[in-house]
């Protein structure tokens, strides 16, 4: 009889696990709401700080009156994913292309809203306005392609492979956008260090700014060398493809190494005490 009993409750037992099993929900398609976070002054002191000659003279008039420069600003982007694609647009340019698709709502999501206007004293959410701040970001993951929509003097269109990042996982664990996260440290291949925290809750390895290469989306993500932060706000379910009507047809397609050429001695972005510190702070500036 007891032998009977013990036989029943792992039956019971199986066909529970099983049942929460079938019912686990690992999206593979969806939109991120990201809040893009830049503390403004120190980042103009980190600026003043890489230039140098003419650009460090108007880099410093410019910080002389640091304390009236607001401490950080916020801008929303919204990311779209597949298993494929990932494609990350202005929030206001990615209603639009919202508008312009059909897209039908699955699950709902984890977030919520509840923070997807936040604001506090030292934030100020807004549209890009200055040249270099519309970014159009695409990953294609299968074929390891990035593609970065820019608008300057005209709108260029950078085509270029997927960056290569050395990862070193941590034991660090965070909650973002009701998923938990395991905080990740990451190098480029120009030194600059990074700070991610992804989620296996979403197997798509992808995230926002052109980064990826982990086991999972990035919800979080910090540069601490240039101030600047993403972290997913809101978390939503979709059962289309990322849209591929993204491009504008005026967008002048060109290679990262004539986009170099062409502006490595841009004071906006930066410029450098030598060629591989302008290339980059070029690009730093041009992708984060």
């Amino acid at each position: 009889m007891t032998k009977l009993i013990l036989f029943y409750i792992i039956c019971c037992s199986v066909c529970i696990a099983e049942t929460r099993a079938q019912h686990a929900y690992f999206p593979s398609k969806g939109i991120i709401s990201f809040e893009k976070e830049v503390y403004l002054r120190a980042r103009i002191r980190e600026m003043a700080n890489q230039t140098d000659g003419r650009n460090r003279g108007m880099m410093m008039r410019f910080g002389s009156n640091i304390d009236d420069v607001p401490e950080k600003n916020s801008t929303m982007f919204t990311l779209r994913f597949d298993e494929d694609e990932t494609l990350m647009l202005p929030a206001e340019e990615a209603e639009a292309t919202s508008n312009n698709t059909t897209t039908s709502r699955a699950t709902g999501n984890r977030g919520g809203n509840r923070n997807s206007n936040r604001r506090n004293g030292s934030t100020n959410i807004r549209q890009s306005t200055r040249p270099g701040e519309h970014k159009v970001y695409y990953q294609n993951l299968q074929h390891g392609i990035s593609e970065l929509e820019i608008d300057l003097d005209e709108k260029y269109l950078l085509k270029d492979s997927l960056q290569h990042i050395t990862w070193r996982f941590t034991d660090e664990y965070r909650n973002i956008a009701g998923y938990d996260c395991r905080r990740v440290n990451g190098a480029t291949p120009d030194s600059l260090y990074i700070v991610a925290f992804y989620t296996d809750q979403i197997p798509i390895s992808g995230g926002p700014a052109l980064v990826h290469g982990l086991p999972g989306m990035i919800l979080g993500l910090a540069i601490p060398e240039m101030h600047i932060n993403y972290w997913a706000r809101q978390v939503d379910f979709v059962v289309d493809n990322v849209p591929n009507q993204w491009r504008d047809k005026k967008s002048k397609p060109i290679t990262m190494t004539e986009f170099f050429d062409a502006l490595g001695n841009n004071r906006f972005f930066g410029g450098g005490a030598n060629p591989q510190q302008k290339r980059r702070n070029l690009l730093e500036n041009l992708i984060y």
